[in-house]
């Protein structure tokens, strides 16, 4: 019979890795997109990478090569879950180090034009209702909207972006069209 209709089972450790591609795969830049990134992201990144590579990986290597040596692999706990967090660590740094290798760090002290909004710009903003809020425009690994980090290629961010104080912004947010006063605009 053809091997087109024979359904061959994977192992668990394949069927494990596949998962652990698409994962990856979650977290690859749109194509065309660059890496931006401020020189503090681009920090953060760098210090979990080393943090990781220096520290934590060899440390987890010293454990699992202990394990090993204790006899039987099947049922050794220190073992098995080592080798799940070694994989874990090892995926991790891949996507750290493609992070970083395509990274562009732009720092915002070296921005010329100060009067329009471009990465890495502090925006404060005032809604419809008088509200204030103040955003800053950074990479997309950097983003945490919730502390006022928002990824350069958001709607809000895109919206913002060349804008000047004083001009009047609208954006597609979840909840319908937002207009958005521009009332400062930093570099910091």
């Amino acid at each position: 019979m053809s091997k087109a209709f024979v359904s061959e089972s994977h192992g668990a450790d394949e069927v494990e890795n596949d998962a652990e591609g698409d994962a990856e795969d979650e977290h690859q830049l749109p194509v065309g997109i660059k890496n931006y990134m401020t020189v503090g992201g681009h920090a953060v990144l760098r210090a979990e990478f080393e943090q990781l590579v220096k520290v934590e990986r060899p440390s987890l290597v010293q454990v699992v090569s202990w394990a090993a040596g204790n006899g039987d692999r099947s049922e050794n706990g220190d073992y098995i879950y080592g080798k799940k967090r070694l994989r874990e660590i090892d995926r991790r740094i891949r996507f750290l180090s493609k992070r970083l290798e395509t990274a562009v760090v732009v720092d915002p002290a070296a921005q010329e034009n100060r009067e329009q909004v471009f990465f890495a710009a502090t925006v404060v903003v005032c809604d419809s209702s008088g509200c204030e809020v103040s955003y800053k425009i950074v990479g997309i690994d950097e983003a945490n909207p919730s502390a006022g980090l928002i990824s350069w290629i958001s709607p809000l961010a895109r919206a913002l972006l060349k804008a000047r104080e004083g001009d009047q912004v609208r954006f597609d947010s979840p909840g319908g069209v937002r207009e958005l006063d521009v009332i400062e605009i930093r570099y910091e």
